[in-house]
């Protein structure tokens, strides 16, 4: 796996618990309702138009990972085997990832009408929305290499003063 697919992978999975935070946030203090099945059906068509389903598509293989990397650090000896038996639980739980469309269908179908799922999807479907959809992953992954970098220049803006003011009390650091 590349650095560059890590890295989303990392971002779909935190994406992915931020949004599980809120829904659950949102449960705790809303009265649970169904949405009409009919928005559900809209809203899964409006997260599938937006690519959305491919942040899901690292969830399970990544929990997989994870697990085995606790198991492999118990006992490194157990490397081959952990493979296989990783191997055939991704395939195992690969369908799982569709719980996530459904959760994630019905915050949407909660929280927006039908009306404004069709006026959404609509919009997606337009040569405005399709470029969106396009540009969106590309402007999210600059602009996070932009934060990192922003976030590093501060950094040693901050180290300087902060030498710099600690110096004026003394202290060399």
């Amino acid at each position: 796996m590349t650095t560059d697919r890590l890295a989303r992978s990392a971002r779909a999975i935190a994406l992915l618990l931020t949004i599980c935070a809120g829904a659950a946030g949102a449960a705790a203090t809303a009265p649970a309702q169904d949405p009409p099945p009919g928005n559900v059906a809209l809203a899964k068509e409006l997260i599938a138009l937006k690519g959305s389903t491919q942040m899901w598509d690292t969830v399970v293989p990544g929990v997989i990972e994870q697990v085995k990397g606790v198991f492999l650090q118990t006992n490194p000896m157990l490397s081959r085997e952990l493979n296989e038996v990783a191997a055939q639980l991704r395939v195992e739980y690969a369908p799982r990832s569709a719980q996530l469309m459904d959760q994630t269908a019905r915050l949407y179908a909660q929280a927006f009408t039908e009306q404004e799922l069709k006026d959404a999807l609509a919009f997606y479907k337009s040569p405005l929305g399709r470029k969106i959809v396009a540009q969106e992953p590309l402007i999210f992954d600059d602009s996070l290499r932009r934060v990192q970098q922003w976030a590093n220049q501060l950094s040693e803006e901050v180290m300087s003063r902060m030498r710099a003011e600690m110096k004026k009390k003394g202290h060399d650091l």
